[in-house]
């Protein structure tokens, strides 16, 4: 009887250290699992990361950044506008907005590429009169006739073929500008101090006449710096503003014609009553007194 309660006993206290041994295991188990890295910490610097991407990965996925760089192409830069652009690179901004697809012209994103010329095959030039000449039509000879007559006829009396300008050539087309204002210059042009035409002074409600035929590609008042202005183009390489106005006659899309009052004088966005008048070569500013008759 003594001899089984020692092994019951000694059986107790094995089944005791076995538990005991079995509950350390799982312990140390338990302390494993809750000291691995968690997963949504590798997901939140994911996260962070598509967040804030580089700029050599917003240049690689902005689309038309394969053109980059290439003439007739611009990269928007900050503080950048459509119009801004428009005006810099001598385009209607209604035109590079459909050049581009924009689907909303007035977001722009920094690093975005724009094309700011015309496509191949788009005729973008403003149309200029043409001289009309007479032609004498005849009618056509009997077929007797035709078969009886050998000689060739004059040259002259032939009509003279009418060929399309080459797109290469429209950089050279020239405009024959006349004063858009009859006020004094109280302002001339200056490269250097940023003066990108000259100011004409006047009265309030002075005319402002177009300096030559154009189309009206903008007519408002989201640049800044000019007021309520207005912008000619009178073909691929020739551009005229007029800012600062009182008020303006004239909308986008029309057609004015040389010595038409499109504006009247005024001060907006300036410290004084006067017309602001640029005339921009490809887009460039260059002096309008070298463009403008003698007074």
């Amino acid at each position: 009887m003594l001899q089984f309660k020692l092994h019951a006993g000694a059986y107790q206290s094995t089944s005791k250290a076995l538990a005991m041994a079995l509950v350390l295991l799982l312990s140390a188990c338990a302390s494993k699992v809750t000291h691995r890295a968690p997963v949504e910490d590798r997901n939140s610097n994911s996260a962070r990361s598509s967040a804030n991407p580089s700029p050599q990965d917003t240049a690689k996925s902005m689309a038309g950044s394969e053109n980059a760089g290439k003439p007739g192409y611009y990269t928007v830069k900050p503080g950048d506008t459509l119009l801004r652009i428009a005006l810099e690179s001598g385009q209607g901004h209604r035109d590079i907005a459909r050049w581009n697809a924009l689907e909303n012209p007035n977001k722009i994103e920094v690093g975005q590429v724009l094309r700011v010329v015309a496509p191949v095959g788009e005729e973008a030039v403003v149309a200029k009169p043409v001289a009309s000449s007479k032609v004498t039509s005849t009618p056509l000879q009997s077929q007797t006739q035709s078969a009886a007559k050998t000689e060739p006829a004059p040259a002259a009396a032939a009509a003279p073929a009418v060929v399309p300008e080459p797109q290469a050539k429209l950089g050279e087309d020239e405009v024959s500008f006349a004063w858009p204002a009859k006020g004094t210059v109280v302002g001339a042009f200056d490269e250097s101090k940023n003066r990108k035409g000259v100011d004409i002074g006047g009265a309030a409600g002075d005319p402002v006449l177009a300096a030559a035929e154009g189309k009206v590609v903008y007519a408002g008042a989201g640049l800044r710096g000019y007021g309520n202005l207005i912008i000619l183009k009178h073909n691929n390489t020739y551009l005229t503003a007029y800012a600062h106005n009182q008020s303006l006659l004239v909308k986008e899309d029309q057609t004015v014609k040389k010595g038409q009052k499109i504006a009247e004088m005024g001060n907006s966005d300036a410290d004084s009553v006067k017309l602001h008048f640029e005339v921009r070569k490809l887009g460039k500013p260059v002096d309008p007194a070298q463009y403008l008759p003698a007074r």
